[in-house]
């Protein structure tokens, strides 16, 4: 009799087995239909329930955290992406041409290659979410750090050479992660207001002026501060809604007071078509004159027809 399951194993004629990914294709992962309805009706339902509780003041809390699962799963995914082609790199350094060396290799690009298709998956399924968050919250989806890419979805279906593996996964990250067209770089404050229509008459003219920008330069791509509490707020979710990209600079709290400064450096750096001007403090106005002075062009929406009681950003 067995006393473990280890001896178990030991008494099991095992030679010649190996555990390999299983292999996929497109229809082992979710349809967008399946996708957008499934998600759809549990975000419907979830929220329903908190409607006219005393946990209705959470909601938002709870649909950041809903989006983040699939980001979250999405990452993991990235990682073992990441690994496998680390492994594939290694392989490739110390190739032998043996039997051995040639089946190590070809399982570890079916792992990346599943990781990868699964990090797509999720990443799907992340967007789907980040589309029911704003219009729930009425605001884009960020993740607490780091960058919300996206992949190409498209699956593989034959086991493609090592090396050629290695170069489009290269592209692919930088493809997701590197905005494409004219860098328009979006700046503002944080405002309060006497009245919910001054507020509304406040949005109203940024989503304006950023339609106007938009009909100039119609590849264009936000550069913007990122802060969740501010003006940029307005500008991501106008981006998110028209699917125009866009370039977070957080602040580097490091820097101290010269973090907002530097800030405006790097969005310059980008030699932006227009910077675009809410009212702000200090750290804006500078931004503006030395825009002007690299002949920039700035939209001036500083002086704004809204009373504005406080600006703080």
């Amino acid at each position: 009799m067995y006393d473990s399951f280890v001896e178990q194993l030991a008494g099991l004629d095992l030679s010649g087995f190996s555990i390999k990914p299983a292999p996929y294709n497109s229809t082992d992962f979710p349809c967008g239909d399946a996708i957008e309805q499934t998600l759809a009706g549990v975000w419907s339902d979830l929220f329903a329930m908190f409607a006219d509780t005393a946990l209705e003041a959470d909601a938002e809390d709870i649909a950041w955290g809903f989006v983040n699962l699939f980001h979250r799963a999405a990452s993991r995914k990235s990682s073992q992406l990441d690994r496998a082609s680390d492994e594939i790199r290694a392989l490739l350094a110390c190739a032998d041409g043996s039997e051995v060396h040639s089946g190590n290799l070809e399982e570890q690009i079916e792992r990346a290659q599943a990781a990868e298709a699964s990090m797509a998956a999720f990443e799907q399924m992340r967007e789907t979410a980040a589309a029911l968050y704003l219009d729930e919250i009425g605001t884009s989806w960020r993740p607490m750090t780091g960058s919300r890419s996206n992949h190409s979805a498209n699956l593989t279906s034959a086991v493609v050479n090592a090396r050629d593996f290695l170069r489009s996964r290269a592209e692919r990250h930088r493809a997701a992660t590197t905005p494409e067209g004219t860098p328009i770089v979006f700046a503002g404050g944080r405002n309060s207001f006497a009245t919910t229509e001054e507020a509304k008459t406040f949005a109203a003219n940024v989503w304006g002026t950023l339609d106007k920008v938009r009909n100039q330069v119609p590849d264009m791509f936000i550069a913007h501060g990122g802060d969740s509490k501010g003006v940029d707020r307005l500008a991501a979710s106008w981006a998110e809604r028209h699917h125009v990209q866009q370039l977070v600079f957080s602040l580097d709290r490091r820097l101290g007071a010269r973090a907002g400064f530097k800030r405006n450096d790097q969005m310059l750096g980008l030699d932006p078509r227009y910077v675009i001007a809410f009212p702000g403090n200090g750290v804006l106005e500078r931004l503006v004159i030395e825009a002007k002075a690299r002949r920039i062009t700035v939209v001036d929406r500083r002086r704004s027809t809204t009373n504005i009681s406080k600006s703080e950003g």
